[in-house]
């Protein structure tokens, strides 16, 4: 059909972008846009950020730059700017990169059709205000079925913690709970249409509901939401561990439908520098939540995050952290380097350490968890695992889909599993993921 236009949309960044990104593209399909995997053949672009690191935001800007050529070759193409770093930045994009046509912020996914027609006539504009509790409908507009198996629900946008080294609350916000009501309600609609995995989302999802009157707390939400007939696996992230409730972690005794993985990111496991972070917890408090989830699920998965390099972290405090994740027994672990964000208690703290000095204790981290890494999955050699197969695999013709504590496996089988709930028997362990058969 001649007039269907084209979009190209990267995502950036955490899963709160991948949820925000499969929003806007069922927005933008309802005034005739279609996506595309071919920037060069698009007529509209859209990059959706992240500024949570330094090199998040190197990498979006360079590849921005990179798209200045797309547009001398295409004077009706159109490029806009959403997520984190767009919230952070605003309309002084504009002025930086005079090819961008609109910037919207972690609040305005709403208006992103509006911007859109706007931008058709030849306006540039920048809409990056935070909306208040009252206007929390049009925070979480509903994506429309895309044919997955898997979907997230937004449960709840911000975070009232102020980390010492985190921007989110500068770039998402304070806290605001969707109504219970309308999380069920879109629930429902996804399983009717034969999602069978919802993962319900939010920067702090322990502390959802508890600053809206008469609304229920997580760990009810997640009652309700597993006795919605027809939803086979359930799970959520992120969580706080100062957050996580006791109520919160017998869920995971309570209901077989939760998934036996959470992601709960500790950052450090020196009380010195969990302290200048202003996490609220201790090492000991941590690893009381981890005993008590390992407790009340045996063989639960934990993944989790981990700062090196933190203003003032001593030899001995990063010791302290590898110890930790030995104890921990992460199956899997994001890591990062500590780099300055703008705005940031943090950014202002005396003693940051060399470049080389983080590096090379990231790298000793980083090998430590591979092999513990691979020491996890070699256990799944040999078993029969379930595994909701989700989609074409990156491996040649493979499929993949991911096991109840969130292992990736890939398969050969016919794509019109797709979709499926099958045991598969794991015939090899990699580095990353796992390969299965049908048994």
């Amino acid at each position: 059909m001649k007039n269907e236009k084209l979009l190209f949309l990267e995502t950036f960044g955490c899963q709160m972008n991948v949820s925000d990104s499969e929003k806007i593209i069922s927005m933008l399909e309802g005034i005739g846009y279609k996506q595309t995997e071919t920037p060069s053949c698009a007529d509209m672009i859209i990059l959706n950020t992240c500024c949570i690191r330094a090199k998040a935001e190197q990498k979006l800007f360079s590849y921005l730059g990179k798209l200045k050529g797309l547009k001398k070759q295409n004077k009706r193409l159109i490029i806009g700017l959403g997520g984190c770093i767009a919230q952070q930045e605003g309309a002084r994009l504009l002025g930086r990169f005079p090819y961008l046509d609109m910037v919207f912020g972690t609040h305005n996914l709403f208006s992103v059709p509006e911007m859109v027609r706007a931008a058709e006539k030849g306006f540039r504009m920048a809409n990056v205000d935070f909306l208040d509790n009252e206007a929390r409908l049009d925070l979480f507009p509903q994506s429309e079925d895309n044919g997955s198996a898997a979907r997230f629900v937004t449960i709840m946008q911000g975070c009232d913690n102020y980390c010492t080294y985190c921007i989110v609350p500068y770039v998402r916000g304070r806290e605001i709970s969707r109504r219970s009501a309308e999380i069920i309600d879109e629930v429902r609609q996804l399983v009717d249409k034969g999602v069978k995995e919802i993962t319900l989302i939010g920067q702090n999802v322990n502390s959802y509901g508890l600053k809206t009157p008469g609304e229920i707390d997580f760990a009810t939400l997640l009652h309700k939401v597993a006795a919605i007939d027809g939803i086979k696996r359930l799970r959520f992230t992120t969580s706080h561990p100062k957050d996580i409730s006791e109520s919160l972690i017998a869920c995971f005794a309570e209901l077989p439908k939760l998934c036996g993985h959470i992601h709960l990111p500790a950052q450090s496991g020196s009380d010195a520098v969990l302290a200048r972070m202003e996490r609220g917890y201790t090492r000991s408090q941590y690893l009381e939540k981890v005993a008590l989830l390992k407790a009340a699920r045996p063989g639960i998965l934990i993944t989790g995050d981990m700062i090196v390099g933190f203003p003032g972290e001593s030899e001995d405090d990063f010791q302290q952290t590898l110890s930790m994740m030995e104890e921990v027994d992460y199956t899997d672990l994001f890591s990062f380097v500590f780099s300055v964000r703008a705005e940031t208690k943090a950014a202002g703290f005396p003693d940051d350490l060399p470049y080389p000095v983080k590096l090379e204790r990231l790298n000793r981290l980083q090998s430590l968890q591979k092999q513990v890494t691979l020491k996890h999955n070699k256990r799944f050699a040999g078993t029969l695992q379930e595994v909701l197969i989700e989609g074409k695999s990156k491996r040649g013709d493979q499929l993949f889909g991911r096991t109840d504590g969130n292992r990736m496996v890939h398969c050969t089988a016919d794509h019109s599993l797709v979709g499926s709930l099958m045991n598969l028997r794991i015939v090899k362990a990699l580095q990353n993921s796992l390969l299965g058969e049908l048994p």
